[in-house]
């Protein structure tokens, strides 16, 4: 069966505090409160910038054993560098410790601004560096700054297949060349619920799929009725199952993914008004009743 994956787009907000987290909660404890309520988070601090090997130790230690970590990308080689001289910001990225999340690690998340247009030749040069396995992270992560060669900028499992998902804004992505370069590399096109501010793409790209859902009707704000988590359901229900909707909205209409399980990892990312965790754990509870019946 397909793992699915529901949760939230990082875990410490102050609006939070005495809502979803229970009033007097010390914040040292809010990601082992949140990780019992979904089953997968993404950290987004690493967008910001790098972390340690200490720290995604740590989180890991905080979770249960079957929790799983999505990590968001650093904005300096999306945002900044635009892809232009990457190498050594990868390779300080894997040397910054999310290996160090060993089976809890999850996709990596590559997100590029509404500005950020497609360039066939750029974006596939960007693709090969992606390492695809954890030993070809390691090697990558020795070549990093020497000031991140720290206590544990190497731990990994061995062997480990990794996996990406891009995120894009800009419509000169909506062509055959980039569903192509996605599919030649096996990674996943991030079904992105913008409440239509940017493009909207359900193509199934890779083994599994990753959506971020970002508002119903209100960027970061709208949270997500009845009605609209169970269509969501229902997409993810057919995706995990090997198909795709019959309105699925495609670059490449031709194209039929294989007919075989997918796992999925799905991500809320409404927190302005405490949504987000709610919405999530509901639709979490949704497709877990639903499976049951079924059984």
């Amino acid at each position: 069966m397909s793992d699915v994956r529901i949760g939230i787009s990082g875990w410490r907000y102050a609006p939070w505090r005495g809502d979803f987290y229970p009033k007097g909660l010390v914040q040292r404890r809010e990601l082992e409160f949140a990780s019992r309520e979904v089953n997968s988070i993404e950290i987004n601090g690493s967008f910001y910038g790098l972390q340690s090997p200490q720290r995604y130790a740590g989180w890991y230690a905080e979770t249960p054993e079957d929790f799983v970590f999505s990590v968001k990308a650093p904005r300096f080689i999306t945002h900044v560098r635009r892809l232009d001289d990457i190498e050594q910001p990868l390779a300080n990225f894997f040397a910054s410790g999310p290996l160090s999340l060993k089976e809890k690690l999850g996709p990596i998340l590559w997100q590029f601004p509404p500005s950020f247009r497609f360039d066939e030749k750029q974006f596939g040069d960007f693709l090969a560096q992606l390492p695809g396995d954890t030993d070809q992270g390691r090697q990558l992560a020795r070549h990093a700054d020497a000031r991140l060669h720290v206590t544990g900028y190497l731990d990994a499992l061995p062997d480990r297949a990794l996996r990406h998902a891009v995120e894009i804004r800009n419509d000169s992505f909506r062509c055959q060349a980039f569903v192509d370069l996605l599919r030649r590399y096996n990674v996943a096109l991030v079904v992105a619920d913008t409440a239509g501010k940017w493009p909207y793409l359900e193509d199934v790209t890779a083994d599994f799929l990753y959506l971020r859902l970002h508002g119903d009707a209100q960027l970061y704000v709208s949270g997500y009725s009845d009605e609209a988590l169970r269509r969501w359901q229902a997409r993810i229900e057919a995706w995990t199952a090997g198909d795709q909707p019959d309105d699925a909205q495609l670059i490449d209409s031709r194209h039929r993914p294989p007919r075989k399980p997918r796992d999925l990892y799905c991500y809320f990312d409404n927190d302005v008004k405490v949504r987000a965790p709610y919405d999530a754990r509901q639709l979490r509870q949704n497709l877990e009743q639903n499976r049951a019946g079924k059984t």
